[in-house]
């Protein structure tokens, strides 16, 4: 099953399941969503931002328009679905 399909399907249950089940499920999960929600507060992901953002100001990256990262996506995208 691919995992769109796993996430449709969770989805689905996530609508119509019990209280209880949706605890259960949430208690499996929670810490990672609090970690994902808290990125702010991780100073070496912050740090890397900040870094970035100064290399890309001084001209050091380069940086890109979402329709050339969307374009480097799509070929990559392709490339892997030629080797399945």
């Amino acid at each position: 099953m691919t995992i769109t399909a796993i996430r449709k399907k969770l989805q689905d249950y996530i609508k119509t399941a019990d209280d209880k089940k949706i605890k259960a499920i949430f208690t499996l999960v929670e810490s990672d969503i609090d970690k994902s929600l808290d990125w702010w507060e991780d100073k070496e992901f912050v740090a890397e931002l900040d870094e970035r953002g100064r290399r890309y100001k001084e001209g050091l990256d380069r940086g890109f328009t979402f329709e050339e990262a969307k374009e480097e996506i799509l070929k990559l995208k392709a490339q892997k679905n030629d080797h399945l």
